[in-house]
């Protein structure tokens, strides 16, 4: 029986084209190329990252961070980038008494920022707060210390990537439900890895498949 539902963030929970719209600003590149480039470079099987090496070189994310809130410009995220069946499936999750969690790969700030949101939620960390990231199996490790239960097995681990999401998830033993959205979601929907894994298009889904 599934005791504890823990979500990632970035298009599993956030549709992030708002972020990558005002990082194509910031690097003064079209967004409709940025957008392209960040596709092939996912395709490809090279880290999101390396979309910004293509046009500035020796690129460092966390500094440009840094020089955009300087700016005036800091990450920022709202209620209108939410999927809309997010509240939805928290919710009903929620009330059928599962415990929910939130954790992804996020700097502090977008933590502080999802936390002023009031999801429905039980738990909400990402990977600054742990000084860990997705793929470390030690991030899934500390999600199912996070839970009331020390079962993996009864934990489902929402996401939409199969590289730093299912396969070291699944090597900590927890279930998985991919979530066909976002870039990674669409470009790997056939891949040969989730024959066997459950999958879902919307959020609302969840809590139909975990009571079956």
């Amino acid at each position: 029986m599934v005791k504890a539902v823990v979500f990632d963030v970035g298009e599993t929970l956030l549709d992030e084209t708002r972020e990558y719209g005002t990082w194509a600003d910031w690097l003064g590149v079209p967004r409709h190329t940025f957008v392209s480039v960040f596709g092939s470079v996912i395709a490809s099987g090279k880290d999101y990252r390396d979309t910004f090496q293509v046009f500035q070189p020796r690129f460092d994310l966390t500094k440009e961070r840094d020089a955009r809130a300087a700016a005036g410009q800091p990450e920022w995220f709202g209620e209108d980038d939410l999927y809309p069946d997010v509240r939805s499936a928290l919710s009903e999750l929620r009330t059928s008494g599962v415990w929910v969690g939130i954790a992804g790969n996020q700097t502090v700030r977008a933590g502080g920022l999802l936390r002023g949101l009031d999801l429905p939620t039980d738990f909400i960390a990402t990977s600054d707060d742990w000084g860990v990231q997705k793929p470390d199996v030690l991030f899934f490790e500390k999600i199912v210390q996070a839970t009331p239960t020390d079962d993996p097995s009864k934990i489902v681990y929402v996401g939409d990537r199969i590289d730093n999401v299912l396969r070291p998830a699944k090597a900590v033993g927890l279930k998985t439900v991919f979530v066909q959205r976002g870039p990674w979601g669409w470009i790997f929907r056939d891949s040969p890895e989730l024959e066997r894994v459950a999958r879902v298009k919307s959020l609302d889904e969840i809590p139909g498949f975990i009571s079956c």
